[in-house]
């Protein structure tokens, strides 16, 4: 899961929940809570960020740190001799065959509502929200642009890639 953190309507940081959690942690206390937020890049749905874990900087050794998880796939030989001929190695290259089937399986829709989860927190009081909003859901990138033209950047810009990814 990768996720987005904003601190004060920017982006903070971009990555996997331990370094949201570490980047979060490293920035003074907001005034606010609602100026440190992190959301997850798939749902669009705010993320509750357990930053106790970082105070104790306490990491395990090895891959478990990054999230890796080991488990058997079985595969014809053909499928092995063509994964160990990837750059790589057959890991890596499974890792990305999934992450691009993930990102093109998505459907519209799906974009559209994560798009819609995210900017209601981030965008819900800013003008023309719901002008931008019925953008989104017409499939309309360029409407879009035009209503959350005024818009944070970078409220703005995650609001587009969530909605509408290249």
């Amino acid at each position: 899961m990768t996720l987005t953190a904003f601190y004060k309507g920017a982006v903070l940081r971009r990555g996997s929940e331990a370094e949201i959690a570490a980047a979060m942690h490293a920035v003074p206390p907001p005034e606010r809570a609602s100026d440190l937020l992190a959301f997850d890049d798939e749902t669009g749905r705010q993320v509750d960020v357990d930053l106790r874990a970082v105070a104790d900087n306490t990491r395990p050794r090895g891959r478990p740190a990054l999230g890796v998880v080991a488990k058997e796939v079985t595969l014809l030989p053909r499928h092995w001799d063509w994964l160990a001929s990837q750059r790589g190695g057959a890991s890596a290259s499974l890792r990305k065959l999934v992450e691009t089937a993930m990102k093109q399986g998505r459907l519209a829709a799906q974009c559209h509502d994560a798009a819609f989860r995210f900017l209601t927190v981030m965008a819900g009081d800013l003008p023309k929200f719901e002008d931008a909003v019925r953008e989104i859901y017409a499939g309309n990138p360029v409407g879009y642009d035009h209503f959350a033209h005024d818009w944070p950047e970078a409220i703005r810009l995650h609001g587009r890639e969530l909605a509408f990814p290249a």
